[in-house]
């Protein structure tokens, strides 16, 4: 029996026709998908300007012939009870619900219709089996968190148990309990990786530690593949070189869907099966190819709840090279409140200082993790989780450095602790701005 996709039906997800739907539109040629794209643009707004009152008060100013008048939608409408959001014929006992894991400051609890998350999991499956992973099939080893309410946490360990997945949990980053998930790796003939990008290095870096190749002691393993945090090019190499397999980047919102996923090309290639993704610069103008803006986004198959030009907040750059039915997002800066203000009044991506940090904190196995918050203006604290405490000299370098790179005046706070703290869902944020 196929326990992934008979979990899915007996919640109502027809994820067989979701399959067999998405088959025909990525067998669409480039001139059917760009008529496809328009078509499905122009029918969900309608849908939901004749049957979503919340949309409707929205959107009094759209002209249907142009979709440039239509209103981007930040996190910030969207702070009102779900009830209030829904389409006619929809309620909370025949939706998909979730939450949003908060993480850019604006939380809220969404829904998707029963056919848009069908086709949500269905747009996964496919982008997982570029590397030969089937759900069904596939053991998973997955570094994620997990609720601590009796409840909820056996609800994850039932859905664990149909996806053939075995949980390692990311508030336990210890040599302890990474030497207990290698004892694992040794006894379980795991597929792939899956899990939040700093849980897994630090994972990688354990493995470093004690001269291991993972895929020497397990070997059917074939891909680790990131989600939900930003993954670094000297990150991904440690884990590439101390886990012997490739390692996929992926990037998804859980009110939308997947949205870009790393291809056999090593590009980020979109969705642009369900979604339709736009950059648009501060004034909600479309921005040409190449250039830097903010990533709004539209499902094209959610009925129950609008996200039409959705601005997820995020920054980033769609490649020269896209199509309609194939853009790459060559860049993804980072979230729109990750931004450092500096006291000349100058403006920063706020991985930058983080980018800067990393650098000069060399891979030496004393530092394992750090994160950085904007308190005010001119000071930052970087909270770390070290072997021994940086030197004076490290610190005088890592001031001097982000100095260069930045501007001078700027004072930094160093805090050493044990571990880091993460989200509730198990998220580690990276930069944290204190100024908004």
């Amino acid at each position: 029996m196929k326990l992934f996709d008979f979990s899915l039906k007996i919640n109502g997800f027809s994820i067989d026709k979701a399959l067999a739907a998405l088959s025909k539109i990525q067998a669409k040629n480039d001139s059917e998908f760009e008529t496809y794209v328009r078509d499905q643009k122009k029918e969900i707004l309608n849908y939901h300007l004749e049957y979503n009152s919340f949309y409707k008060s929205f959107g009094e100013i759209i002209d249907l012939n142009n979709w440039e008048s239509v209103p981007v939608m930040t996190k910030h409408y969207l702070q009102i009870p779900l009830e209030q959001r829904l389409s006619d014929g929809f309620t909370n006992g025949n939706v998909y619900i979730n939450k949003t894991s908060g993480s850019s400051g604006d939380p809220f609890i969404f829904a998707k219709d029963k056919w848009c998350h069908a086709l949500t999991w269905a747009e996964i499956m496919n982008r997982f089996s570029w590397y030969g992973i089937d759900f069904n099939t596939s053991k998973q080893a997955r570094f994620y968190g997990i609720p601590l309410d009796k409840k909820d946490y056996y609800k994850e360990c039932l859905k664990d148990w149909f996806s053939n997945r075995v949980r390692f949990s990311v508030f336990d980053l210890s040599d302890r309990a990474f030497k207990s998930a290698l004892n694992r790796f040794k006894t379980s003939k795991f597929d792939y990786i899956n899990g939040y990008a700093s849980a897994v290095v630090q994972f990688a870096k354990y493995l470093k530690q004690n001269d291991i190749i993972l895929k020497t002691i397990c070997p059917s393993l074939k891909v680790c593949i990131t989600t939900s945090e930003m993954l670094f090019k000297d990150d991904k190499s440690l884990m590439e070189e101390q886990f012997g397999i490739p390692v996929i980047n992926e990037y998804g919102a859980s009110e939308l869907d997947l949205i870009a996923f790393q291809n056999k090309e090593n590009s980020w290639q979109i969705n642009s099966e369900t979604l339709y993704v736009e950059i648009l610069d501060e004034n909600d103008k479309v921005l040409p190819l190449g250039e830097e803006g903010r990533i709004v986004i539209t499902s094209l198959y959610n009925k129950a709840h609008p996200f039409i030009r959705y601005d997820i907040g995020d920054i980033g750059v769609l490649s020269k090279g896209s199509t309609i039915k194939k853009p790459i997002l060559e860049k993804l800066v980072g979230r729109t409140n990750d931004i450092i203000i500096l006291p000349s009044g100058k403006k920063a991506a706020g991985l930058t200082f983080y980018y800067i940090t990393k650098s000069v904190i060399k891979n030496d196995g004393n530092v394992s993790e750090f994160s950085v918050e904007q308190l005010d203006i001119s000071t930052f604290k970087i909270t770390y989780v070290s072997k021994q405490a940086l030197s004076k000299a490290e610190i005088i370098t890592i001031t001097s450095e982000i100095e260069r790179y930045l501007e001078h005046g700027i004072s930094l706070k160093f805090n050493r602790v044990e571990k880091l703290n993460r989200s509730k869902s198990g998220k580690l944020k990276q930069f944290i701005s204190h100024l908004t």
